[in-house]
């Protein structure tokens, strides 16, 4: 019972103060100040840039001049040399002023009589403000007095070092841009419930800079992404969301209707295809940086729709996209991190060393002692897994119970960048075979912090096998497997005008940014995740 008292007394009070704040604004909407009839405002530094600036010019007009020695001097005396210090600094330091124009959200305010302090944070980071009455005015200063912390402001003044050493700006005007309506969450706390976090995505980068840090970093790895493809001759092309087949991957697509053609379609669960018919057209190198979406679980490194990598480049196979994909990560790491060795919760991984490869087999063989090459079919496979208690359907073939080992005993194991190679072709039904071993195909799958980071294939071009394998989906679909692919006529009439020898990969942007930011979920590395409805 008292425990509900006390919600109602805190849900009373907020009420209060939100209250408050709109009676604020409706003052100064009628006093002609409405800080929503302002439609810019002359920004011309950063926080950061505005600290960085007067570091410099400080060092220029203070050079050669040495803090004074006050040991020996009692406390009073101190102070006194101390102070005299200062002002000298000061003076030098105001007779050429570095005059700034910043803005951004008031994060903190302490009114002190006839000047105060407030601390403002824009993109690129935090600045105290010093606001007396005598430099902005008293009217000017009693509207300052009465503003809340979230307000938005435009602070226009020269930048000086407080006696504490902080670099401050000395405000000559307080501009009010925008005033907050709501209540920030308490500052020391900050915003610390996940899913608070990541529904209202505004208040988690106002309250927590490291959330911030890890969408400007994201937006940084994807330029450099497209700067390495660049200084490669790659192509950025984009390519139809809404298919009428959507495949290139083991996937449930969404589905909805077209009103204009009346005609069922899905969202894209894949690049891949489209892609592959600019190679037919002549393209030779090409990607697309794009959104994809798969009707599937939701978990730490899911999401039902994310952001999707694929490349393909003409007259290489997966040999060299190994060698792209393996320079491509060690560029990331130097250009983002800084160096080749990062850390991800904890564990130090190395992109400056080469990658391992190993097949698949092999790997299985590694942690397992089992020689899938020496099983002789189907069947024996099937023993196998229900002698190690590995679940399986009906309609498996040996080459699924080979993933499905592989899943279960590998993948935990692979920590350093590794290549997993030739896989079967009983899942690859849009790989090339191996020449020396037609039940194996030519793909590889990068495998970083035990997590698939990129798959990667020597792209079958043979229109006759290919529709053969479409066929074989067809039938697994027809078997119960719901992410099985289906014939793509259009595709395969481009196969049968011809297509060169293509190598293709697809990598998985939004995990790359998880392992790059040190992030733990794929919910923090997207700004707005897919999330339950409140309603």
């Amino acid at each position: 019972m008292a425990e509900a008292q006390n919600v109602n007394g805190q849900e009373q009070d907020i009420n209060q103060l939100l209250q408050v704040r709109r009676e604020k604004l409706a003052n100064l909407q009628a006093a002609g100040k409405d800080p929503f009839q302002i439609t810019k405002y002359n920004q011309t530094h950063h926080t950061s840039d505005a600290i960085a600036l007067y570091t410099e010019h400080e060092a220029k007009l203070l050079a050669g001049r040495v803090t004074p020695n006050v040991e020996g001097l009692d406390e009073q005396q101190a102070r006194e040399v101390l102070n005299q210090d200062y002002n000298e600094r000061r003076a030098i330091m105001d007779a050429d002023p570095i005059e700034v124009s910043v803005a951004g959200r008031m994060m903190f305010k302490r009114v002190m009589g006839k000047a105060s302090f407030c601390n403002i944070r824009d993109l690129k980071g935090n600045i105290q403000v010093y606001v007396a009455r005598d430099a902005i005015g008293e009217e000017s200063y009693a509207d300052f007095k009465k503003s809340d912390i979230g307000d938005i402001y435009g602070v226009r003044g020269y930048v000086f070092r407080t006696k504490t050493g902080e670099i401050s700006i000395h405000a000559v005007e307080m501009t009010m841009l925008t005033k907050s309506l709501q209540i920030l969450p308490e500052k020391f706390h900050g915003l610390t419930d996940t899913d608070t976090r990541y529904r209202q995505r505004y208040v988690d980068l106002i309250m927590n800079n490291e959330s911030k840090e890890t969408f400007i970093k994201r937006s940084q790895i994807i330029k450099e992404i497209r700067n390495f493809l660049d200084s490669r001759n790659f192509m950025e092309v984009e390519t139809p969301m809404l298919v009428s087949n959507a495949g290139g991957a083991a996937a449930r697509p969404f589905e909805t209707h077209y009103n204009a053609l009346d005609e069922d379609v899905k969202l894209r669960i894949s690049l891949e295809l489209y892609l592959k018919r600019l190679i037919v057209g002549g393209l030779e190198r090409v990607y697309e940086i794009g959104r994809v979406f798969r009707n599937e679980g939701v978990d730490t490194r899911h999401n039902p729709e994310f952001t999707l990598m694929e490349l393909y480049q003409a007259y290489t196979d997966y040999e060299g996209m190994m060698e792209l994909t393996e320079s491509m990560f060690k560029y990331l790491a130097e250009k983002v991190c800084g160096t080749s060795v990062i850390t991800y919760n904890g564990i130090e991984i190395d992109f400056g060393k080469p990658f391992e490869r190993i097949t698949m087999i092999d790997c299985i063989k590694k942690y397992t002692g089992i020689d899938f090459d020496a099983v002789e079919d189907d069947t024996a496979a099937k023993k196998l897994a229900d002698e190690h208690h590995i679940e399986y359907e009906a309609r498996h073939t040996k080459g699924d119970i080979i993933n499905l080992f592989f899943e279960e005993f590998c993948e935990k194991n692979l920590i350093q960048p590794t290549f997993v190679m030739d896989h079967p072709l009983a899942i690859s039904p849009l790989t090339k075979k191996k020449p020396s071993d037609p039940s194996k195909v030519e793909r590889f799958e990068l495998f970083i912090n035990t997590w698939e980071m990129c798959n990667a294939y020597s792209e079958l071009n043979d229109p006759i096998d290919q529709r053969e394998r479409f066929a074989a989906q067809d039938a697994a679909f027809a078997a119960g497997d719901e992410e099985a692919n289906h014939t793509d006529e259009d595709f395969l009439n481009a196969l049968e005008i011809g297509m060169p020898p293509t190598g293709g990969i697809g990598y998985g942007i939004d995990r790359l940014v998880m392992l790059l930011t040190d992030s733990p979920a794929i919910r923090d590395v997207l700004l707005f995740p897919t999330m339950k409805s409140l309603s």
